[in-house]
This record gives C-alpha cells, sequence and structure tokens, in this order.
C-alpha cells in the first residue's frame, strides 16, 4: 500500500484536545507519524495530500446505522448506507440488528460484517440483538455474537419491557464486559404516540406521550444496571427529565453512557409544522427547552455520542398522514453539517462538537479509532468547517430521501474522507 501524508491541514483531535496547524503521515492503512506544527514536509516516494488550512480529525463513527439489507434492500443496503457514510465524513458504521431476519446470532453478525468489507468503503460493524428476533423475551447468543465482533446489543427501537428478560440479560453481559443499549420509553404510555404530549400535539390533534415516559423507562434500566452492573447505553436521551436520571446514575459510579440524535440536537416540536412527516420521529421531537438542554449535556460532557439516527423510508412509507407515516430520518450524509451548527449557532468549541462523534463512541466501544496518534487507523475526515451548503434530499446517496434536513442551510463541507489510508470519498 502506498505510503500517504497529508501535509498544510489544522488538526482537529478531541482525544488529545489537540486544535492546530500539522500533517499525517500514513503507512499500510496505519498512522505512522503525526507532527504538530506548520513546517512538516513528506518523505520521498510519498503521495501527499496538500490540505490548504482545511480541517482534518479523525472519521466520524456512526453507531446507530439502520439499513434494509437484508430483507428490505429498497430502502437502503449495505452499499448505499455505506456510500452515503463516505460522503458525510463517517469512516465507521454500526449496523442496527432490526433487518429482516433480525441479526440475532454469530452468522448474522458474520454476514454483515464480510459484506461490508467487501464493498471497500467504509468499516461497516454490527449490533446483536438483545433478545432472539427482538421478540423482548427469549434472551440471545450474546456470548457467541460478542465472539464473532457485535459492538453491543440492544432490540433498537423495541423496548425489553419484560424487566426479568433484561435483567438476565443484563446478567449475563456483565459476565464478559459486553454493552447493552436501551431506548428509555415506558412502552404503554408510549404506545402509538407520534407526538410529545402538549399542546402543540393537541392543537394539531396527534397522539402524543408525555416526557415523563422517557424518565419512567430510564428509571427501571439504571436500577437493573445498579444491580446486575452491567454496561448500558441510553439510546437517544432526549428530555431534560432524563437527563437529571443519567447525572444521578453518573454520580453513583454507575457505568452509563448516553447518544443522542443529531435531530433532537437540530430540532423541536415546533419543527413538525403542518404535519410535515419528514420530522415524524422516533423518539418524538421534544420542546426547545429539552433541545436546549441536550446541547448542554453535549457541552459539558454528559452526553457521550451524537448519532445519525439513521432510519431509511422510501416516499410511500413518509407521504402519508402524520400519524400514519413511518418514524425516522436519514442522517448519514448530514451529520457532520448538522452538528457544526452547535458550533456555529451555539457556541460549542469544535473539539467539543467532534468528540461525540469520534473518540467518544471509540471508546465505549472499545475501537483503536476516533484519535490521531501513532499506530491508529487512517481514518480520517478533511473538511471545511465554513463552508456553505443547502442540503437536497434528491442528489443525497441514500437509497430513501427523508431527510428533515433537505432545503437547509448549513455550514461544513466534506472535501475528502480516507479509510486505512485510501480516499473512499472526494469531495465535488
Amino acid at each position: 500500500m502506498t505510503a500517504l501524508a497529508i501535509l498544510n491541514a489544522r488538526l482537529l483531535d478531541p482525544a488529545t484536545d489537540y486544535d492546530g496547524p500539522g500533517a499525517v503521515l500514513v503507512e499500510d492503512g496505519r498512522i505512522v507519524e503525526v507532527v504538530h506544527g506548520a513546517s512538516a514536509r513528506a518523505p520521498d516516494g510519498v503521495e501527499v495530500v496538500d490540505a490548504g488550512g482545511l480541517c482534518l480529525a479523525p472519521g466520524l463513527i456512526d453507531i446507530r446505522v439502520k439499513t434494509g439489507e437484508p430483507g428490505d434492500e429498497p430502502k437502503e443496503t449495505l452499499k448505499s448506507a455505506s456510500l452515503a457514510a463516505a460522503a458525510g465524513g463517517v469512516t465507521t458504521i454500526v449496523v442496527q440488528p432490526d433487518t429482516d431476519p433480525a441479526i440475532d446470532d454469530p452468522a448474522m453478525i458474520d454476514h454483515i460484517q464480510r459484506r461490508g468489507a467487501a464493498l471497500g468503503l467504509v468499516n461497516v460493524r454490527a449490533a446483536g440483538a438483545a433478545t432472539k428476533a427482538r421478540d423482548g423475551q427469549r434472551m440471545a447468543e450474546i456470548g457467541l455474537m460478542d465472539e464473532a465482533g457485535a459492538l453491543y446489543f440492544t432490540d433498537g427501537d423495541r423496548v425489553i419491557a419484560n424487566t426479568r428478560t433484561l435483567q438476565r440479560v443484563m446478567s449475563y453481559a456483565a459476565a464478559f464486559n459486553a454493552l447493552i443499549v436501551c431506548r428509555p420509553a415506558d412502552p404503554w404510555l408510549s404506545e402509538g404516540a407520534v407526538a410529545t404530549s402538549g399542546e402543540l400535539a393537541t392543537r394539531l390533534g396527534l397522539s402524543s406521550v408525555p416526557a415523563i415516559a422517557e424518565r419512567i423507562q430510564l428509571e427501571r434500566d439504571l436500577a437493573l444496571v445498579e444491580q446486575t452492573g452491567a454496561r448500558f447505553l441510553v439510546d437517544q436521551i432526549s428530555t431534560a427529565g432524563a437527563l437529571e436520571t443519567l447525572a444521578r446514575a453518573r454520580a453513583k459510579g454507575l457505568e452509563v453512557a448516553a447518544s443522542v440524535s443529531i435531530n433532537h440536537l437540530c430540532f423541536n416540536e415546533i419543527d413538525i409544522g403542518d404535519y410535515r412527516t419528514f420530522y415524524r420521529l422516533d423518539p418524538p421531537l421534544r420542546t426547545e427547552a429539552d433541545r436546549q438542554a441536550m446541547i448542554e449535556a453535549v457541552r459539558d460532557g454528559l452526553i457521550d455520542v451524537i448519532t445519525s439516527a439513521h432510519a431509511p423510508a422510501p416516499a410511500e412509507d413518509k407521504r402519508r398522514p402524520f400519524g400514519e407515516a413511518a418514524p425516522g430520518a436519514i442522517g448519514l450524509e448530514t451529520l457532520l453539517p448538522a452538528a457544526l451548527t452547535l458550533h456555529h449557532e451555539d457556541g460549542l468549541d469544535l473539539l467539543d462538537v467532534l468528540r461525540p462523534l469520534t473518540h467518544g463512541p471509540a471508546t465505549l466501544l472499545g475501537l483503536d479509532a476516533g484519535i490521531l496518534a501513532t499506530d491508529a487507523p487512517a481514518d480520517f475526515v478533511l473538511f471545511d468547517p465554513a463552508a456553505p451548503i443547502v442540503v437536497d434530499a434528491d442528489a443525497l446517496r441514500s437509497k430513501s430521501k427523508n431527510s428533515p434536513f433537505d432545503g437547509r442551510r448549513l455550514q461544513g463541507k466534506v472535501a475528502g474522507t480516507f479509510v486505512g489510508g485510501r480516499r473512499v470519498y472526494a469531495g465535488r
């Protein structure tokens, strides 16, 4: 493999808190040297990329990506998701287990990861189902899936309502330090809801769920974490009340992390407007106070991971009455510029924005990525944080086009994505 040198870059490395000029030298797919300062030169015979002052950061790691493969390929394939990820500066994606059949055994884990590797685009990893067929009753083969390379275990959008089942899952996973991931949503209060309870949902006549449903379920889940000693990730936290519960658990020393979707950092319930179904999400959009609380939790480090919550849905599933539309939005290609609104509009430091997109998920999942350091994988994103863009959903690489950012003006353009030292995307 040809050696590569990326020179004249603004290095942004949240793992070391470095933000300054520098260069990176790559050989055989891994970093062999990181130079801080503006005077770096490339050795003879090395391919040179002149960054021209653009930002160079570790490639983004998106731990919550839905695809339609296997079982529903018209929505999304691993190839189309990988192409979208590369265009968005995302170098590692973790595929959710809610496929058909579900990813609930080691053979399925192996299939997804082999298929992803054969594409030769981004790193494709898989999450395993916590219960068989994600039925919430029978524990899946967690140990064997862990050996096969599953990064964590979850039933995705389905809540494991049976407390005994979740207790068994956590107890078993704790024996080999596997990560359990759960959505905090009381299944009875949430049943059939498409919006957050309040004046807007009432005025629009939408079935709604009170914000307290998230906190109620999280209290149960964290009680089980305390009892079993399991490693736990709160998946897509979205309310200020749940953040208070999370903070108390952290203060008690529980090994608990939290993720938030980019949608809940950028939008609030008002964006539903006149029943715009691209904003039909699960969990539903919350109040502006909740959104601001999520932003502050990212700033303070209470939230460890920002995800795209990539959930493709074809037009026929979205162009329906709001209450009947499929939930979810695509987000791989817009993740970076959307996250940069936290810098441009909310004043977060660039390193604080990038940390839950790179070093945070890498640390949580035990990956050696997410850092600019010797012997780390040469997975990078080269981008201009100030370049203006207008999102055109029809031009996005996902097979589905259900983007709530469609038509929105953002700042932040990916100029190049590198995986293992290979350029897998060159910005236009």
